[in-house]
C-alpha cells in the first residue's frame, strides 16, 4: 500500500524526534534557565554594585594591575566598564582557565574573585552550547538542524484536514483521558510556540555555522559576507605611554548614559586594541567595535568590517546579523521578549517528552492488541454453528 505524504512526514517526524529528543530537551531547558541570568545575578550578587561617585573611572591599566595581583601568575584578557553604580570587572580567559575579578572602578578595590568554571550560569551556558562533551558543539548543531526540520514537519502534521478538525487543533481537551491531554499538549502548545521557536532555532544556527550566517546575510540583501580584522603595525612603533588607556579614553569619554565599554587587550604582536561599546541592559544589537593600533594608540578605520559602523548607519543585512543574539534570547523586545523566549524554550523542552509518551502509548496499545488476538470471521461462524447444531441421540 502506498503511504500518503502526511504518513511519510509522520514517520520522518518520529524518527528524527527519537534520535534527537534528549539533546533538544537539554538545549531547550538550559536556554530556558539562562533566559533571565542577568536579572537573577543582579538580584543575588551584591558585589556587582558600587556606590556611584562624582569621579572619573580608573583606567584599564590600573584595574588590570590590581586584578592580576589578586590572581597571581595570570594575565588579564578583557576589562569591562558598566554604569556608574556597577562594578567594573576584569576577565582572565586563557589555557582553559576562566576567572572574573570584580573591582570598584573608582578606587580599584577588589570586591570578588570568581572561578567562572564553577559558576552556575556559566555551566548552564556551556551545557547549552556544547553539552559539556568533546565535540558537543557539533552534536548540538546537528540536533538544532533536526529540530528545525521537526518544527516544519510538525506544522504539516498539525494542519487540519477540514473545517471540523480546526477547533480540535487549537484547544486542549482538559476533561479527556491523560493520553488525549498529552496528545493535545504536544500538538496545540507545539503549534503556538513553533513560530517563536523557528526564530530561536535559526538564530542558534547562525551562531553554530558560518554558512548559516553567510546565507542569512545574503538573503537579507547584503551580498557576500566577509569579516575583515585590522592589524597593528609592529614596524611603526611610536613611543606612547599606556596606549590601552589612551584608546579606552578616546571612546569611553563620549559614551551616552546607559552605555558601557569593554577593552580587549592585544594577545599578539599584530593584534589591535579592541574597544567595544554597547548598552548595559543585556542587549547587544548596538554593539560597536573601535580598533586602535597597540603601539601608537591611533584609531584604525576599516570600513570593510561592518561592526565599526554605528547601528543606525548599518544596512538591513548588517543589522539582522548584529541583532542575532537579541533575537535568539528575545531581548530585542525587552522583558516581554525574554518572557516569550522563556516560554518557547519551556514548550520546546516539553515536546520530546510529550512526543515520546505519544509514541510509547501507541506501541503499548499495539502490544495489547497482539496479546489478545480476535477470532477470524470463519472461526466465529463455525463457533456459532456448533452452538445451534442439535445433539444426536446415542444408539442403544
Amino acid at each position: 500500500m502506498t503511504l500518503s505524504f502526511k504518513k511519510i512526514v509522520g514517520k520522518l517526524h518520529l524518527v528524527l524526534g527519537l534520535s534527537s529528543g534528549l539533546v533538544v530537551f537539554i538545549v531547550s531547558i538550559t536556554g530556558c534557565i539562562y533566559a533571565f541570568q542577568k536579572e537573577i545575578q543582579d538580584l543575588t550578587q551584591d558585589y556587582r554594585y558600587v556606590e556611584a561617585q562624582d569621579a572619573a573611572y580608573l583606567p584599564p591599566s590600573i584595574l588590570v594591575e590590581r586584578a592580576e595581583e589578586a590572581l597571581e601568575g595570570r594575565s588579564a584578557s578583557r576589562v569591562y566598564y558598566e554604569t556608574q553604580e556597577r562594578a567594573a570587572y576584569v576577565l582572565f580567559l586563557k589555557d582553559g582557565e576562566y576567572y572574573t575579578t570584580y573591582l570598584n572602578p573608582y578606587t580599584g578595590e577588589v570586591l570578588k574573585v570568581k572561578n567562572m568554571r564553577q559558576d552556575f550560569f556559566t555551566i548552564i551556558l556551556y551545557l547549552h552550547m556544547t553539552l559539556l562533551l568533546p565535540y558537543g558543539e557539533h552534536i548540538v548543531g546537528i540536533s538544532t538542524i533536526i529540530f528545525f526540520i521537526m518544527l516544519v514537519s510538525g506544522i504539516i502534521l498539525w494542519w487540519p484536514k477540514n473545517k471540523a478538525g480546526r477547533k480540535q487543533r487549537f484547544t486542549v481537551k482538559w476533561n479527556a483521558r491523560w493520553r488525549r491531554k498529552n496528545y493535545d499538549l504536544h500538538n496545540v502548545l507545539g503549534f503556538y510556540m513553533t513560530w517563536v521557536s523557528l526564530f530561536v532555532t535559526i538564530t542558534g544556527l547562525v551562531f553554530a555555522y558560518g554558512w548559516m550566517k553567510e546565507s542569512v546575510y545574503w538573503l537579507a540583501g547584503g551580498g557576500d559576507y566577509e569579516e575583515v580584522y585590522p592589524v597593528s603595525d609592529p614596524e611603526a612603533r611610536t613611543a606612547v605611554a599606556n596606549p590601552v588607556d589612551k584608546a579606552w579614553r578616546t571612546v569611553h569619554g563620549s559614551l551616552p548614559q546607559g552605555y558601557g565599554s569593554m577593552v580587549l587587550l592585544p594577545t599578539t604582536d599584530t593584534a589591535p586594541i579592541y574597544v567595544l561599546t554597547s548598552r548595559t541592559d543585556g542587549t547587544f544589537s548596538e554593539l560597536q567595535y573601535h580598533y586602535f593600533d597597540q603601539y601608537t594608540a591611533e584609531r584604525i578605520d576599516d570600513k570593510a568590517y561592518f561592526r565599526t559602523k554605528p547601528f543606525t548607519k548599518a544596512s538591513v543585512a548588517e543589522k539582522i546579523i548584529r541583532m542575532n543574539y537579541d533575537i535568539h534570547t528575545g531581548g530585542i523586545f525587552g522583558f516581554a521578549g525574554k518572557l516569550l523566549a522563556f516560554f518557547a524554550s519551556l514548550v520546546a523542552a516539553s515536546l520530546p517528552v510529550t512526543g515520546f509518551m505519544i509514541w510509547r502509548g501507541r506501541r503499548k496499545k499495539k502490544g495489547e492488541k497482539r496479546a489478545t488476538p480476535q477470532k477470524t470471521g470463519k472461526k466465529k461462524a463455525a463457533a456459532k454453528l456448533s452452538m445451534k447444531r442439535p445433539k444426536m441421540k446415542e444408539n442403544v
